[in-house]
């Protein structure tokens, strides 16, 4: 006889009370949306293509042959190592040893979490761009810590930070600072001279910094600059990088970290309890991406750069107020002048308005109603994807 059990009876909620501001994910409410309305999805970050063939057949090549398909090294096969090692000398002037001071993981997610999980202690507090990754805020709240955010805000066209708020949201309790540069979700790319002031903050307060650079080889004007180059900050940065913007392949989820080998030890450490390793043969084949000549690059943003500007105009055209980024692949808009003030009103009806997907800005922020009115798009998309979204845009304008 099967007797039904009895629900677990507690006032303590199942779910750890840090996490418990933190539901199903925008990006995921948005993806079955677009999904269930058979909506073009410019909300999800991800292409609607593969990327370079030759990388997809040396991933093959090695499940084929038996490289990575057990246990990988935990701190990742020698040859991505060296490869990222090599990458960050070629690209940055940045030497690293990759047996000491690099670290492959399941792709930044992971990265974030291990180095904020590793690093942070209940009751640092920890500053972080606003609007965020929304990955960042669970992962500060998972380690206890206390989230401190600064605002972009947008001015002139563009989202800018301002120094003087940085330096004065640091306190004696001040652990870390989280930054994200290109960023998303505003596109912008931190200037050299912001990010000589924030290394000098940073030094003269003795912070230790996580910088998310994902978006690195995804700028538009200017160029990326990496905070660990700059005087006094390679021994207290933690840089984390990835493979899925750079190559298209975003469900390989490899990632990385370069930093000094105390800095990496640490965040081992964590992600060693975390997945331990993953993605073996992808690995393999990441470690020839990086070696991938300039032309793939150059031809990279150049193509995003036309997509960019293919959305951007449209959006235009369509009312929105837009900021056009410096680098990502996503677009920020202001809805005011269509108006509305409820982003997220705003995307949950936009499917049936437009037969289009967007993710409202709000959610990334801690005081939403500074983004209230901010609604992100991207165009990693095909081009005649694109093109037939601002079309079906064009109808808010009519």
């Amino acid at each position: 006889m099967t007797t039904m059990s009895t629900p677990v009876s507690s006032d303590r909620p199942f779910l750890n009370r840090r996490l418990a501001a933190f539901g199903t994910t925008i990006f995921a409410e948005m993806s079955a949306l677009a999904t269930r309305t058979g909506s073009i999805n410019l909300g999800q970050g991800f292409p609607d293509t593969d990327g370079p063939a030759q990388i997809a057949e040396a991933a093959s090549r090695a499940i084929l042959t038996g490289l990575g398909n057990q246990y990988p090294p935990g701190p990742g096969v020698p040859e991505l190592r060296t490869a990222i090692a090599a990458h960050q000398q070629r690209f940055y002037g940045l030497a690293h040893d990759p047996d000491t001071e690099v670290l492959v993981t399941a792709g930044a997610t992971e990265a974030i979490a291990a180095s904020l999980l590793a690093l942070l202690e209940p009751g640092d507090e920890v500053i972080a761009l606003e609007p965020y990754y929304d990955s960042y805020a669970a992962c500060i709240a998972m380690a206890g810590a206390v989230r401190v955010p600064v605002t972009l805000r947008p001015h002139a066209g563009a989202f800018t930070l301002d120094l003087d708020e940085l330096r004065a949201a640091v306190t004696p309790r001040t652990r870390l600072l989280l930054l994200n540069t290109p960023h998303n979700p505003t596109g912008t790319v931190l200037t050299p001279a912001e990010l000589t002031a924030i290394a000098e903050l940073a030094v003269e307060r003795d912070l230790l910094v996580v910088t998310d650079e994902v978006y690195e080889h995804l700028v538009f004007e200017g160029a990326h600059t990496p905070l660990a180059g700059l005087p006094g900050m390679r021994e207290r940065t933690v840089t984390i990088s990835s493979a899925g913007k750079t190559y298209s392949f975003t469900g390989w989820k490899v990632g990385w970290i370069t930093a000094s080998p105390e800095l990496i030890t640490a965040v081992r450490s964590v992600k060693q309890f975390l997945t331990y390793v993953s993605s073996g043969p992808f690995q393999y084949a990441i470690a020839e991406a990086l070696a991938l000549p300039d032309s793939y690059y150059d031809t990279l943003r150049a193509d995003l750069a036309a997509k960019r500007d293919i959305l951007a105009d449209g959006l235009a055209a369509s009312g929105f107020e837009v900021f056009r980024p410096q680098g990502t692949y996503f677009i920020t808009t202001d809805i005011t002048p269509l108006g509305e003030k409820d982003g997220l009103a705003f995307c949950r009806a936009l499917p049936d308005r437009c037969g289009v997907v967007a993710i409202p800005n709000q959610v990334f922020y801690d005081d939403r109603s500074a983004g209230a009115t901010q609604v992100r798009w991207a165009f990693c998309k095909r081009t005649d994807v694109l093109e037939e979204a601002v079309d079906r845009l064009g109808r808010l304008a009519r």
